[in-house]
């Protein structure tokens, strides 16, 4: 069963933005020079950002069948700890001063708060572990809470995978 359910979209802002930096740099590029490379360089230039906005606003948070998965990563409600909603000065020191290289982010720049999902320790087989995962969100209370209940959900129902 699904409880939770966001995706990190692009803010139209960066749309707006990247494409009319993008066409201005495109027309530099072009200028003095043929059709063909008109097309090449907006193609390049205007495309290719395009494509790329698309893919980093594709990832999506989800708290469904005992499990976490924040873009292709997936935890186990029953390997996590502690979860706290974190303010945008926390976030803050979590993504930069403070962060640990072996920790799990999904974090965008245009989102300030994060959720912090302490993991209790690596599954079997696994060769490195991250001591916690921190995951942006716009609505950081509801993908805690979210979590919480999931894995007492799980507990409660006997799920040997949720504790």
């Amino acid at each position: 069963m699904r409880s939770y359910r966001e995706h990190l979209r692009v803010p139209a802002s960066y749309w707006v933005l990247g494409f009319i930096t993008m066409a201005t740099f495109a027309s530099f590029a072009w200028a003095g020079f043929s059709y063909l490379i008109a097309v090449a360089a907006y193609l390049v230039l205007v495309a290719a950002p395009g494509v790329a906005l698309w893919i980093w606003g594709n990832a999506t948070i989800m708290v469904a069948d005992g499990e976490l998965r924040a873009g292709r990563d997936i935890l186990p409600l029953a390997r996590s700890g502690h979860v706290q909603v974190l303010d945008a000065a926390q976030t803050a020191k979590l993504r930069g001063p403070l962060a640990d290289p072996a920790s799990l982010m999904l974090i965008r720049p245009y989102l300030s708060r994060a959720v912090y999902i302490e993991v209790a320790g690596p599954a079997a087989g696994e060769t490195r572990a991250h001591p916690y995962w921190l995951v942006g969100s716009r609505d950081p209370e509801a993908l805690a809470a979210a979590i919480v209940t999931a894995r007492a959900q799980g507990a409660r129902a006997g799920d040997p995978s949720v504790a």
